[in-house]
């Protein structure tokens, strides 16, 4: 076979495969511009003063999860689930463990709030993650990305 032959096929199956890879998957949660800060010696978020609690906050594209995993670390995450992101999903904690969210009836994923990584379901990618900054002296957690 000539080498223009064997470097078309080359480019045909590049293109081909490309084209036919799973799109439920591949599209990105829209990156929000946020940045809050949340003094969690309010009321509404009490339950962020001990490892363990959790809160909802508003901010980025479905909302954002808040768990605080130790005295000085948070999960902070976009609420958008990662599978079929053009669906909307977004993902509640469950009341249960208080450690994972899921969305079961739209996009049928579960999620864990301490790494966002999913583990049920048919979501590949994690769920978006914030960056933060938690100053102890005043009890202020800034969620920005």
């Amino acid at each position: 076979m000539p080498k223009t032959n064997i470097f078309i096929l080359l480019i045909f199956l590049t293109l081909f495969l490309s084209c036919n890879r799973d799109d439920d998957n591949a599209d990105q949660v829209p990156r929000i511009p946020t940045d809050i800060q949340i003094n969690l010696n309010l009321p509404q978020y009490n339950p962020l003063l001990n490892p363990g609690g959790w809160v909802y906050a508003l901010g980025g594209s479905q909302g954002i999860i808040i768990y605080r995993i130790s005295q000085s670390d948070f999960g902070v995450f976009d609420r958008h689930c990662t599978y079929q992101v053009v669906n909307s999903c977004r993902v509640n904690v469950n009341a249960e463990d208080n450690i994972t969210a899921a969305d079961t009836e739209c996009c049928g994923s579960v999620f864990n709030i301490v790494d966002g990584l999913p583990s049920e379901g048919p979501a590949l990618r994690p769920l978006q993650a914030f960056e933060y900054q938690f100053n102890s002296n005043t009890n202020v957690l800034r969620v920005y990305n």
